[in-house]
């Protein structure tokens, strides 16, 4: 098996396991080189902590683009996390362009909104930006709060399998080409992903967890980037991810004092043995 380079492009907290702290040692414990884009700095993530510090490096990412390109750099898999700006989501499109393999896998996690509602600062317009960014994407990782963004679907807390198709319809009505929607819940107690690809629908159940941890969705996505780039199928990867965040999760429970992250770290012997298997 060739050994292959990811490019993921987000921010990077310096503490707060989120986005590249957590993107970083995940998919390269998967075996796979991974590269990184910052699209900004911050000394922590923003749930819970104050005053922290924030650099935006949007002016930085078309110079890095173009030094890649005369260098002849270019990537088997781009991954993108949170993107802060509609600028960014165009600097993204043009790496996209420029700089894939024949044959990248591009994977976009929408991370723009949950609970029914979008993110501070964004409005919209990011969210049409976003559209367009999802439907030059191999795979999409939208929650069901995203899904709806996305689609114009009212979001609800209560629904059936009808309602989770309709999502699935309209995003690849939109041109989405393959979907795995995360926190699909049909039963009390349970919930799952839905790996939609090729016209395809399976569904993944794992046990709820009432616990919630910040940077749960940048642990799972980045696992499932890099069990797919080590060319497990979408149906695996998604199971190996969410075993995977389930058990960092349950690691994390442990300890009253960790509530700014999950602690991934003490799992990922699991992933390396999940994706070597």
């Amino acid at each position: 098996m060739s050994y292959k380079k990811v490019l993921t492009i987000q921010d990077i907290s310096c503490v707060g396991q989120c986005s590249l702290t957590v993107a970083l040692p995940i998919i390269s414990a998967c075996g796979v080189e991974t590269c990184v884009l910052p699209s900004a700095v911050l000394s922590t993530h923003t749930a819970g902590f104050s005053g922290y510090t924030f650099r935006d490096l949007t002016d930085d990412m078309p110079d890095i683009r173009s030094h890649w390109e005369k260098e002849n750099i270019k990537f088997d898999t781009i991954y993108t996390g949170y993107l802060g700006s509609t600028r960014q989501i165009g600097y993204v499109k043009d790496i996209f362009a420029s700089c894939a393999k024949d044959n990248c896998v591009r994977i976009v996690d929408p991370a723009m909104a949950d609970g029914g509602k979008l993110y501070p600062g964004f409005d919209g317009e990011f969210v049409k930006e976003m559209v367009k960014l999802c439907t030059s994407a191999d795979y999409i990782i939208p929650n069901i709060t995203e899904a709806c963004f996305l689609t114009g679907v009212e979001y609800k807390t209560e629904y059936d399998r009808e309602y989770i198709d309709s999502l699935l319809t309209k995003l690849t009505g939109l041109g989405v080409k393959n979907v795995i929607l995360t926190g699909v819940s049909y039963e009390s107690g349970k919930t799952g992903i839905v790996i939609f690809e090729n016209g395809s629908y399976s569904y993944y159940e794992h046990d709820f967890l009432p616990n919630s941890c910040h940077g749960t969705g940048d642990i799972y996505a980045s696992a499932f980037v890099g069990a797919l780039t080590r060319q497990k199928s979408a149906f695996e990867s998604a199971k190996i991810a969410a075993d995977y965040t389930l058990r960092c999760i349950k690691a994390t429970a442990k300890e009253d004092n960790h509530w700014y992250g999950a602690k991934f770290e003490t799992e990922l012997s699991y992933l390396i043995n999940s994706v070597n298997n």
